[in-house]
């Protein structure tokens, strides 16, 4: 007689009937259940909290890219003929053209950067005035789009463009005049004295980050250079790139088109402490949610014991029609394996929905706790999204089930190494 193939049909037909039984026939305890439900839940956990963090880190890093350079070139520190120390660049424009040639570079935009206090009626505010081109400007995403601004970059020329968040505290609007004040303005026999200039405010912009909308704003570049004593020369060049995850790679060669005296400042240099205490939070964040994955998984252990003390006789029963120790385990890591593939396969369900719907469900939660749950000047940024990736629901996926089928493991090979005469000794 021909020996049924592991995990054939009846294998799988007695381990649904147990999953099945009422409590009073003997069947699955409450205690399973509740391990079905703490399943469910972990992973739905898990998937939440990838994605969640994908989000975050996506949405940093776009606002980083988006209204800042991938890579900034400047000069060494040189003497001048008064004796001071400089890293202005004379000769900008050819090292701008040498920039272009790069292979991978998109975009090269020189600057001149000085930091100045803007004034509106009774209100002030610290400001870093980036002098640009307005070709440049019209070129960096996220502060040239139009959905997200006031105003129109076609009238930057004529006035100053600022950030949301400054254009806020000095309760201007587009149309509005400033007053902007450079402390180291003119130069005169006793010193220097601030120079105070008035510009009309042209552009609101927003970045998606608070503290670049809180503290940025743009002139045109020739202005720039002539309100920051700046006149021929640039401080830097910012200059973008095709890929600026591979920004590495391409920076010593940016480094050598400048020439001599070039030097690189990458988005990953600035940003790189914190991009590492992301990986550090992801790391810590797996480990914790996977913590709770295998406590709900454990859970199995308590109902499938019950379940075998419960099903005494009929294991040995089923071993005296000739099921063999390894049909027996078999049926009853089915059981335990059903509960755990069917608790993963719910947290998938959820966990990807409630990811999908994380902006109306956040804000459903900020009205319900009157506002505030989302603070944008301690966040940094303004929204918190949730971003669903193929790899993190598959680690989620892979993680509860490696968990829980192994878990099932030791009460299904505890039935199985059951003896049938003791089985039924009392039946």
């Amino acid at each position: 007689m021909a020996t049924p193939a592991p995990f054939s049909r009846y294998e799988f037909l007695i381990a649904w009937r147990y999953l099945r039984a009422k409590r009073a026939e003997g069947g699955v305890s409450v205690m399973t259940w509740i391990s079905l439900v703490g399943i469910t839940l972990a992973v739905a956990a898990l998937i939440i909290t990838l994605a969640v963090r994908a989000g975050f880190r996506d949405e940093f890093v776009s606002t980083i890219l988006g209204a800042n350079a991938h890579v900034t070139v400047y000069s060494q520190a040189r003497e001048t003929e008064t004796g001071g120390v400089t890293r202005t660049i004379p000769d900008y424009a050819e090292w701008a053209e040498r920039l272009r040639g790069v292979e991978g570079v998109t975009r090269v935009a020189p600057l001149v950067k000085g930091q100045v206090m803007a004034v509106h009626q009774e209100q002030n505010t610290g400001l870093e005035v980036f002098g640009i081109a307005p070709e440049d400007l019209a070129r960096i995403e996220r502060i040239a789009d139009p959905e997200t601004a006031q105003g129109s970059l076609e009238d930057f020329p004529n006035g100053i463009a600022i950030g949301r968040e400054a254009a806020r505290s000095l309760g201007v609007g587009v149309g509005d005049v400033i007053r902007v004040i450079n402390p180291n303005g003119v130069r005169n026999p006793f010193g220097m004295s601030p120079r105070i200039n008035e510009y009309f405010v042209t552009y609101i912009f927003n970045s998606g980050r608070y503290d670049i909308d809180r503290t940025r704003a743009y002139l045109p570049f020739a202005e720039a250079q002539t309100y920051f004593n700046r006149e021929g020369v640039a401080d830097e060049l910012e200059v973008n790139v095709t890929d600026p995850e591979q920004v590495d790679q391409i920076a010593p060669r940016l480094a050598v088109a400048g020439g001599e005296g070039a030097y690189t400042w990458t988005w990953k240099d600035s940003a790189g402490g914190f991009l590492r205490a992301l990986e550090v939070e992801d790391t810590v964040m797996f480990v914790l949610m996977s913590v709770l994955v295998l406590i709900a998984s454990m859970n199995i252990i308590s109902g499938l014991v019950m379940l075998v003390k419960n099903k005494g006789r009929d294991i040995g029963i089923l071993r005296t029609m000739g099921l063999t120790q390894g049909a027996i385990m078999r049926v009853f890591f089915l059981t335990g394996a059903l509960v755990g593939t069917i608790g993963t396969l719910f947290g998938v369900i959820i966990g990807c929905l409630f990811a999908i719907y994380f902006d109306q469900i956040l804000a459903l939660v900020n009205g319900a706790a009157g506002g505030g749950v989302w603070e944008a000047s301690v966040r940094g940024i303004y929204r918190l999204p949730a971003k669903l990736e193929l790899n993190d629901v598959l680690s989620a996926v892979s993680l509860s089930l490696i968990l829980s089928w192994g878990i099932t493991l030791f009460p299904a090979r505890r039935a199985a190494r059951m003896n049938p005469v003791e089985a039924l000794r009392y039946e």
